[in-house]
This record gives structure tokens, sequence and C-alpha cells, in this order.
């Protein structure tokens, strides 16, 4: 089942008004789980980053071992071939995605010789900025790099992250605030997260057990310029708990404020909504 509606999918050469099949049952991708993607969006005519999303996809295939086969400047293009289909106030949700086709003998291994990739578009709506979550705790962990590919946004990934997702939801909350191997907070179950407290912002240092994002970063030197105190450290859950505002910082909103964390409830603070106004004024002059 889909996501969003109103697909568009690019492979083989060319764009198709739907959502076509892409893997083969016998695909090293499909049976072995060697797939990687990434995320951007399309919103009131703007891509904001779309080049650092194509530039990624790539590096993410590199780290899981496939052979990158279309270069940013190609995907970039071709990207903004398959959004000029929708309208301009659209919603679209781009997910650009790379898979190996072949094993070498041991059939582990992906074999460099024949990579899939396709980009799949979904009209999604976007939050209004009303719109806010609610965390809680998770006894699943983000992995470190000797245990898996955390250097990539690859779907192996994934299904830790929903494990987080239904341990939380059995409990009412909307996302899992998330602990890296040292029990620090690391990010949630989604997003990168953020905290404020005495008008200052906090995140978790980026330790290489999460994908420090895009969005995240554009955050970071989007209040840096406008003179908002800023800290990249290692954070504890008692830190989010004694914190005046949460948000999270991800590719599909953007922006998403956090009313409670566990028992401890928040009001959508001044300084969450002008990281949400600072990154589209920048969308709208980059």
């Amino acid at each position: 089942m889909a996501t969003g509606t109103q697909i568009r999918t690019y492979f083989d050469g060319k764009w198709h008004n739907d959502d076509v099949a892409i893997m083969r049952a016998a695909d090293h991708g499909s049976w072995l789980g060697t797939t990687v993607f990434d995320g951007a969006r399309f919103v009131n005519g703007l891509a904001p980053d779309l080049d650092l999303h194509c530039a990624r996809v790539n590096h993410s295939a590199e780290a899981l071992m496939i052979t990158p086969t279309v270069k940013t400047d190609d995907m970039i293009e071709l990207i903004k071939e398959g959004l000029a289909a929708y309208p301009k106030d659209a919603a679209i949700y781009i997910r650009p995605m790379y898979w190996a086709i072949h094993g070498d003998p041991t059939a582990i291994v992906p074999s460099p010789d024949e990579t899939g990739f396709a980009v799949c578009l979904e009209s999604i709506p976007f939050a209004p900025e009303t719109a806010s979550t609610t965390l809680g705790r998770t006894r699943f962990r983000r992995p470190v790099m000797e245990d898996n590919v955390v250097n990539a946004k690859a779907g192996c990934l994934y299904p830790n992250n929903a494990r987080m997702l239904a341990e939380v939801r059995k409990r009412g909350f909307g996302n899992a605030l998330v602990a890296d191997a040292m029990g620090n907070v690391a990010e949630t179950a989604t997003a990168n997260v953020f905290m404020v407290r005495d008008g200052a912002v906090f995140t978790p240092i980026a330790n290489g057990t999460f994908l420090a994002g895009i969005t995240r970063a554009r955050h970071l030197s989007n209040m840096r310029a406008d003179g908002i105190e800023v800290h990249e450290t290692v954070l504890s859950f008692a830190d989010f708990e004694a914190a005046d505002e949460i948000f999270l910082s991800g590719n599909m909103s953007k922006v998403t404020p956090v009313s409670a964390f566990e028992d401890q409830q928040y009001q959508i603070g001044p300084i969450t909504r002008r990281v949400r106004e600072m990154y589209w004024d920048w969308a709208a002059t980059s």
C-alpha cells in the first residue's frame, strides 16, 4: 500500500503515471535488503536542498556497497521533469532509490555489475503548523557502525525504527525518543530532535549512531545566523524532561513541535515557531 496518491515513477529510463513494479523476486535488494533511498520535498513550488538529497542517496549506495549509476545533476534534472506534471501548489514527497540486483558467488555481497534505480513521486499533504506529536521512551536503541550501516539511509535500518514506533504507540504516543548504545538521546524513530532551555537550543551531537539530517543541518545554520545560541552535545532523557520546548527536524514536515514527552507537557514555543519561519524564509530565497 502506498503512503501517498498521484504517484509517478521513474524507472527503466522513463516516467510512468503509476506505482509501477520495479523489483524481481531474485533481485538482491528484494530478498537480502540491499536498498537505499532518500527523501526530499516539493512544497509550493520549492524543493529545498534537492541537490543534497540526491547527492546523499549516492553516498548511501556506496556505504551499502551498491554502485550508484546516476550523477547528482542528472538526478536533479529528471526529478524536475517528473515534478512538472504536478501543480505548483502540490505537496510532493520525492524518493530516489537504488537497490542491488546481483550478488557475488556467495550471493551475500552485492555485485557492482548492475544496479537498480528508480524515483517515486507521491502526493502527501504537508502537516499544518498547528500539528504536533508526543514522545515516549522505547527499550530499542540505535545501532552503531559495527552493527549496521548507520552511515546510509538504508531500508534495512527501518524495521528497528518500526518496532520503536509500534512499542510507544501501544502506550498512546506518536513517536519514540531513542537512545544510542551508551544510553544518551540520539534522535526519534523518524526524525532528528532539538530541545530548548532558557532560550538556548540543544541537539544530540552527531556521534555516528544516527543520520545527522540535511534539514537538521539547515536549521543549525539558520539559527546560528539568527544569533540563537546552539549546542550540539551529549544529552540525557533528563535533559529533555527539563526542556522548555522540544521540536523534531525531518524532511517530511521540516519542523514538528512536541507537546509531551511521557508525562511532561510542553507548549509550542517561540524558538520552535522561529525555526520554522526561518526555514521557509531561507527556502524562498535559496
